[in-house]
């Protein structure tokens, strides 16, 4: 191959890597801050997938449909930090707060639904782990209980046994 194909192929990787992280950076980051309760952490987790969706553009058939990639491959990705043995041992709670845009409104019904939503998202930081990953990837992701179950490891059943829970702890910690 001559050198001039192969620039032109790297300027084109390049931008369309370029291209993908810019489209999805933010989604790929609040869903590891959800997942993970840890921003640094989470930072450090969507550049990984990022990292791997350049190598998947370089070495291999990229996907059909990025977001969904890019979505499965954070999952999996904040699934295996929270496993690792550090992790574990760690006490340090992250901040969401900014993920919620919609705080920032004045009057005295969005002051209203600002403490709603801040208790919502305290009660959602305390959730067990897996009751957390369900309910992100069901509620906010919008993905069906089989594809959690997929994706997670666990069965049907278990999902929704978990999004059980989690949605009466926070149904609990809301209405009080």
């Amino acid at each position: 191959m001559k050198a001039g194909n192969l620039l032109r192929i790297e300027s084109k990787i390049a931008v369309d890597h370029e291209r993908i992280y810019r489209a999805h950076q933010t989604r790929i980051l609040n869903l590891c801050r959800l997942l993970l309760r840890d921003t640094d952490e989470a930072e450090d987790v969507a550049q990984e997938v990022f990292l791997r969706a350049f190598e998947r553009l370089t070495s291999q058939e990229p996907p059909t449909v990025w977001e969904a990639w890019l979505v499965r491959v954070a999952v999996n990705a904040c699934r295996d930090r929270q496993r690792s043995g550090w992790w574990k041992s760690r006490t340090r709670r992250g901040d969401l707060d900014e993920l919620a845009p919609w705080l920032s409104s004045s009057s005295e019904e969005s002051a209203r639904t600002r403490e709603w939503q801040a208790r919502l998202w305290q009660q959602l930081r305390t959730l067990k782990s897996k009751q957390r990953n369900v309910f992100v990837l069901r509620y906010i992701e919008g993905w069906s209980t089989n594809e959690v179950a997929e994706t997670l490891g666990l069965s049907a059943a278990g999902v929704k046994t978990h999004l059980f829970r989690a949605v009466r702890h926070l149904r609990k910690a809301v209405e009080r």
